[in-house]
């Protein structure tokens, strides 16, 4: 193969979903790191759990604009500079002694970092390598490697505090994430091609239309629940089941089987909205993740029903992501989707640090994470409700001259 060929879209998808791996593993090992931390340390979960929150705000607020550089300079720059920053903030997150050093080096440049490296940023890619038929299915299968790195990086992440304590494990971790930097060679892309290809559109004239559409604003609203949701249960869950008497390898296994499943998961939901409409899958999948937590809360807690609620929030944990983006580039063409993927990714983020920190905040006053469970449920009905009404029409585009 020439130089100019060998990104095909199967190498393209190979080495995305290996980036995804990394990157969104190395952040779920974050909820092992609550209890150590803040127990050594000597703080209260609060505050871990507000540097955790804004490493989930910062990744949300500069994903708008590392999508946008993505999408005009090109995806291989941001991923390196991005993964730089990313190891740098683990190294220092290691040698972290105050809460506000935490909130710099785990909430910060880590969040820096993720913004560089995640879901939106490496979707940008896909979206613009496959055809529209194989697009959304494409990119539900990114998203199960981003759901196997949580399966494989817990393990991993346990292992190493086992072995070696929490400050040597996170170096291990920042090596680790500088194997993304070779990565970043294959999703390098002919900005020069695709101007030939795509209709023109400046960004400000496409975020002017985007939050023109009343769908795009309601699919952002309803991705707020999606953070909200899974950063507590990613942050929380394992401590929540220490305070009920578990082993911490008992919240380690549920969250590696929530990686499992949603590798299974992603893929089907990425498939689906390949064939049926998205919004409609959307929302059914917020409404059957509250009757779940529902179920699991309102049952016994046993060994058993906590990795029966781990496999069934699993299936169901990021399926979300292929749908939202899906059904952006459908609407909205792909030119621009890393950013305004990114600009839903925001909201996303959002809800990530609410979920997060008020969990923490509502466990320090009332010493139980008994209300945050309620707020998850109820919220999981409303994004169900706010998907309904969304207008999936693709936007009209004219035709492109050929050259």
């Amino acid at each position: 193969m020439t130089r100019s060929n060998w990104r095909t879209p199967a190498v393209v998808l190979t080495c995305s979903g290996i980036v995804l791996t990394i990157a969104l593993g190395v952040r779920h090992n974050f909820g092992l790191y609550l209890q150590p931390v803040t127990m050594d340390l000597g703080i209260g979960r609060e505050t871990f759990a507000f540097a955790i929150a804004i490493q989930n705000l910062v990744y949300g607020l500069a994903q708008p604009f590392t999508g946008m550089i993505g999408d005009k300079y090109g995806t291989a720059r941001v991923l390196i500079g991005g993964t730089l920053l990313y190891a740098l903030g683990l190294a220092l997150t290691s040698f972290a002694t105050t809460g506000w050093e935490l909130t710099l080096s785990a909430g910060l440049l880590i969040g820096l970092g993720l913004s560089c490296s995640g879901f939106s940023i490496v979707y940008g890619v896909i979206g613009r390598a496959f055809p529209a038929e194989k697009r959304t299915a494409a990119l539900g299968v990114a998203g199960a490697a981003g759901s196997f790195g949580q399966f494989v990086m817990l393990p991993y992440g346990q292992m190493l505090i086992n072995a070696m304590g929490w400050h040597v494990a996170l170096l291990i971790l920042a090596v680790t994430v500088i194997l993304i930097v070779p990565l970043s060679a294959a999703l390098v892309e002919d900005k020069k091609a695709q101007a030939l290809q795509f209709h023109r559109q400046s960004i400000p004239e496409a975020l002017r239309e985007a939050f023109g559409h009343s769908g795009y604003v309601l699919l952002c609203l309803g991705y707020t629940v999606c953070g909200f949701q899974l950063m507590f249960i990613s942050v929380h869950f394992p401590a929540y089941l220490v305070d009920q008497r578990m082993t911490p390898e008992t919240g380690m296994t549920a969250l590696a089987l929530i990686g499992l499943f949603n590798i299974f998961g992603s893929y089907v939901c990425g498939w689906l909205g390949g064939r049926y409409t998205k919004k409609y899958l959307l929302s059914l999948l917020y409404f059957t993740r509250a009757v779940a937590i529902a179920i699991f809360i309102a049952l016994p807690l046993t060994p058993l029903s906590i990795y029966v609620f781990a496999a069934t929030i699993g299936f169901l944990w990021l399926g979300t992501v292929p749908l939202t983006n899906g059904l952006i580039a459908h609407v909205f063409g792909v030119k621009y989707l890393a950013t305004l993927g990114g600009i839903a990714f925001l909201f996303h983020q959002i809800g990530s640090f609410i979920g997060v920190w008020i969990a923490g905040y509502l466990f320090d006053v009332t010493g139980s994470y008994g209300l945050m469970w309620m707020l998850t449920i109820a919220s999981g009905i409303v994004a169900a409700l706010l998907n309904l009404p969304i207008d999936e029409r693709q936007i009209a585009r004219p035709a492109v001259k050929p050259a």
